[in-house]
């Protein structure tokens, strides 16, 4: 499944290769987060014109609706989705704990009220398995119990437990019903809160149970950042090599391009399409808001030392009518910059490390890049 290459020589930074069913991806790697089995605004045909090599989506969502009926006879989410190449879905848990109705966590599973239309469902970690199964997904996370920020001790130590629970149940299903090895992958979700103790053993627990891949999940909840990165200090030590490694839901571009140098291979976030939805665009320079006045008469690109077709045809002052007016090409020129900007970062930072160049092309970029960050992480 996955075969480390290289590790720059000045950092923990590396490159692999991560085979499955639907294609290879060179790591390290951004997902654009397709929930609802499209990445907003942008046809697949877009994200192919810039290589995008996988794309993420919701086991809660798409479960819900359209509906496993409908993806079953379409053939699987590929085939539903007419994209060819690799999909990772998540568990759908976190959606359970944040958008879902009156839930009720018990050992075996959790109960909760559909946000859509209040009927009640109860996901098992079989019942999860079985979902991404009909999803045909490449690559499976499993039911866990993603704990809120802060929390206190208890409430941490009893997700721990429960995940681990979970994990072991999941991991099981999995091997059981899995028609052939390689055609779908199933990753750890590392738990623990803010506390490095449960952090540590939730992934000691996880390796016992050898997953395909470990993820390092209850991070971006609302914790400082600072908080977030020393908690990837305490597991990553502990992570085999010989593994991927996922930071879930992250981030902004300077944390991907600091959890790169700490050893992370993937990277998801809806960061790219949610800002640009809300008029901002990344630069190597840091964010800017586009809609703002300050882009009236500006009549350069969104980013002058961007390759994308939307820098390389539309200006500032073109992009901000086109928001303020709430003209849909609005929105659709700049998350496609957005998303070009970060499948081209993570194309730029592997170029970086196998040059043995990653530590001085970190150093740049964090120097470059206004960070909106306090503390600042470089």
């Amino acid at each position: 499944m996955f075969e480390l290459l290289k590790q720059e020589k000045n950092t923990k930074a590396r490159i692999g290769k991560l085979t499955t069913a639907h294609g290879v991806i060179d790591s390290p790697f951004f997902m654009p987060v397709g929930t609802n089995g499209t990445v907003k605004t942008l046809s697949f045909e877009s994200l192919l014109e810039f290589d995008t090599q996988i794309v993420l989506s919701n086991t809660y969502h798409l479960f819900l609706r359209p509906g496993l009926d409908v993806i079953g006879e379409a053939g699987g989410l590929h085939k539903f989705m007419s994209w060819d190449g690799p999909i990772l879905t998540d568990s759908g848990g976190y959606q359970v704990f944040s958008l879902a109705k009156l839930r009720k966590l018990t050992d075996g599973g959790v109960q909760f009220q559909s946000h859509y239309d209040g009927s009640v469902q109860f996901f098992t970690p079989e019942k999860v398995v079985d979902i991404q199964r009909v999803l045909g997904s490449d690559i499976m996370m499993p039911l866990d119990e993603c704990a809120p920020y802060p929390c206190d001790r208890e409430q941490a130590e009893r997700s721990v437990k429960r995940t681990t629970v979970w994990a072991r149940q999941s991991r099981e299903y999995f091997l059981k019903t899995r028609k052939k090895e390689g055609d779908q992958f199933q990753f750890g979700i590392v738990q623990g809160a803010t506390y490095r103790d449960l952090r540590e053993q939730s992934a000691r627990e996880l390796m016992d149970i050898a997953f395909d891949g470990y993820a390092i999940g209850g991070v971006s909840v609302g914790e400082p950042v600072p908080v977030m990165f020393e908690t990837l200090d305490w597991v990553m030590p502990l992570l085999p090599e010989e593994k991927p490694r996922y930071f879930m839901g992250i981030g902004l571009p300077d944390q991907i391009v600091k959890a790169v140098g700490e050893g992370i291979d993937m990277f998801d976030t809806c960061i790219p399409t949610r800002y640009g939805r809300h008029g901002s665009a990344f630069t190597r320079a840091g964010r800017i808001v586009v809609r703002n006045a300050t882009h009236t008469k500006d009549f350069g690109p969104i980013d002058k030392t961007c390759e994308c077709r939307v820098c390389k045809k539309y200006t500032r002052s073109y992009i901000r009518h086109l928001l303020n007016s709430n003209e849909i090409l609005g929105l659709k020129l700049i998350t496609f910059h957005n998303v070009y900007f970060y499948v081209n970062l993570m194309r730029q930072i592997r170029e970086a490390i196998a040059e043995d160049r990653y530590q001085e092309f970190q150093k740049e970029f964090l120097q470059n890049y206004k960070s909106e960050l306090e503390p600042s992480i470089v």
